[in-house]
């Protein structure tokens, strides 16, 4: 028996040592990868959003992080570049309700789209929720999303929250459901976009009627936000009117065909400047700038959108 078990070892030796030295290699070299390789989805997306998070430029706008206030307006800038790629619809609804502005003689901070209770809410940009809260008042219950581009967005009015504070959530997260909580007359999505606190007009930024941004990149200028935002309105034909005992917005029509003009704009490329520009499509810088609340002193960035007539 023990001679047998003898012969059994000594040729499972022999053939041990039979295998190339490559093939003993690649087996000793494979055990410490496959261990690695086990943790490496478990870490992509926390090292995706550090990466994030390192390249933000809101890291640069913001000394604190709190989650006391809905809104509070610190130093603005004098310029500042925000990134609207990667975006998301909070909504798929097109219908406007109330625009951005003067309202029932106070200012109106953002857009109310129309949305049905239980509709589904999502995160505009990829970012960190900084409040979930909620106010009988005002917003109801309400999100704030503080995102990496620079810009902080509050949907309100929400049946139900459906996330955390400090929770991290991507671009097209559901964040909550509409509802008609708060200081509200019907179901709709009260939508702001806010910068260092400070609210812009989203029309800046968003197209509701045709679900995209209105650009990749927005240039916010201090000196010019205020007219821009008021001549975003104005560009669109947009105005509020009372119907069935709610605002409606929508698109205004001309009394006549002969008072009816398109409007036209124009693609900032490389290199381009105002005097180029009103060169090559038969206008003036004063009629661009004019037209479209900038200064001619303003930088221009490619992908930009101009109207020139």
């Amino acid at each position: 028996m023990i001679r047998k078990l003898k012969t059994v070892v000594i040729a499972a030796l022999m053939s041990a040592s039979a295998l190339p030295i490559a093939a003993q290699d690649l087996l000793a070299r494979q055990a410490p990868i496959d261990r690695k390789m086990k943790a490496v989805d478990s870490v992509a997306l926390s090292r995706l959003i550090e990466t994030e998070q390192l390249g933000s430029p809101a890291a640069d706008l913001y000394d604190d992080w709190n989650n006391k206030y809905a809104h509070r307006a610190t130093e603005l800038p004098d310029s500042f570049r925000i990134d609207l790629r990667g975006f998301c619809m909070p909504t798929t609804s097109r219908v406007l309700t109330s625009n951005f502005g003067a309202r029932w003689g106070r200012q109106h901070k953002g857009l109310d789209i129309k949305v049905y209770i239980g509709d589904t809410i999502r995160a505009a940009f990829s970012g960190k929720v900084r409040m979930v809260k909620y106010e009988a008042a005002g917003y109801g219950k309400y999100v704030v999303i503080r995102h990496y581009n620079g810009l902080e967005t509050i949907y309100g009015h929400m049946s139900k929250q459906l996330v955390e504070e400090d929770q991290e959530v991507r671009a097209g997260d559901p964040i909550g459901l509409g509802g008609n909580t708060g200081r509200s007359t019907g179901s709709h999505l009260h939508f702001e976009t806010r910068l260092c606190g400070v609210a812009l007009n989203p029309t800046l930024m968003f197209d509701f009627v045709n679900q995209d941004v209105v650009n990749d990149f927005y240039m916010f200028h201090r000196d010019t936000y205020e007219s821009e935002g008021r001549l975003a309105n104005r560009l669109r034909g947009v105005g509020a009117q009372t119907v069935d005992g709610e605002q409606k917005v929508q698109a205004s029509k001309p009394a006549t065909k002969a008072k009816a003009k398109k409007s036209r704009y124009l693609k900032v490329r490389r290199g381009d400047t105002l005097g180029a520009l009103a060169r090559r499509y038969g206008t003036t810088v004063n009629a661009l700038c004019r037209l479209n609340g900038i200064k001619k002193t303003s930088r221009l960035m490619p992908g930009q959108r101009l109207r020139y007539n």
